[in-house]
């Protein structure tokens, strides 16, 4: 029970990856904040945690917008008291459309949610994190963090900026008892590609030119293990760190 009686906001914990930590982090103890837009799979989450023993609540929120958080916070508050684990998974793709195609309404949607969230809810994290002079940020990022055409250009500048909040984040607050890292998945079977539309031909054509490289896709698990790592005490001395879980992709 790695994570006894510690209280986690997961976001995006309606499927994919952000449902199997969900899952786990109950497993190991935790009382979970189950955050999704898709209200119907949120409760789908809570009710097998629940009917697992464990201890969980649902609450809707469109992450790019700054009322939804407010309201994730204080409910969590008022359901559990305090917050000591902070998961941001919730994330959209942007079609593999390349920059001299990309509208300011993609990059401005893409952005919001897959970045301005994560900053959003850190800053309000802190407020409760900083009075205890401890607490825990897991950010998913993605290989497209880290390298230049594993997506379009929005979902690419998005990632990278998930990146550098990570480490500015960890390294500011680290005398505060505060660890921030974040984990860059390669390709990964969720239903992420259900935020994808038409995709961009020739975006398309330019990012899968590497894809026969790929050793391998992964499992939600194998992530969800990685975020159960890093909220646990097992990583006391990780901060700052981007975890790269791709199978061995990146390192080609």
């Amino acid at each position: 029970m790695r994570l006894n009686d510690k209280v986690a906001i997961v976001t995006g914990a309606g499927s994919g990856i952000g449902k199997e930590i969900a899952n786990l982090y109950a497993n190991e103890g935790a009382k979970v904040i189950v955050c999704d837009l898709n209200e119907e799979a949120a409760n789908d989450v809570v009710n097998q945690i629940t009917s697992s023993g464990g201890q969980a609540v649902a609450i809707t929120a469109n992450v790019a917008n700054e009322e939804d958080i407010q309201h994730l916070f204080d409910q969590t508050v008022a359901t559990y008291g305090t917050l000591d684990i902070l998961v941001n998974n919730a994330g959209i793709m942007d079609n593999f459309v390349p920059i001299a195609e990309i509208t300011d309404e993609l990059w401005d949607r893409v952005m919001s949610v897959n970045a301005t969230s994560q900053m959003r809810t850190i800053r309000k994290a802190m407020s409760i994190f900083l009075e205890k002079e401890k607490g825990i940020i897991v950010n998913l990022a993605s290989a497209a963090g880290l390298q230049g055409s594993r997506a379009g250009v929005a979902y690419t500048a998005s990632k990278h900026a998930v990146v550098g909040l990570t480490k500015n984040v960890a390294f500011q607050y680290a005398t505060k008892g505060i660890r921030c890292n974040a984990i860059a998945p390669g390709g990964v079977n969720t239903n992420i590609g259900t935020t994808m539309s038409e995709p961009d031909a020739f975006g398309m054509e330019r990012v899968m030119s590497g894809i026969a490289s790929n050793p391998r896709s992964g499992e939600p698990s194998e992530i969800a293990s990685i975020a159960l790592f890093l909220a646990s005490d097992d990583a006391s001395f990780v901060n700052g760190t981007i975890v790269q879980a791709d199978g061995g992709w990146m390192a080609y």
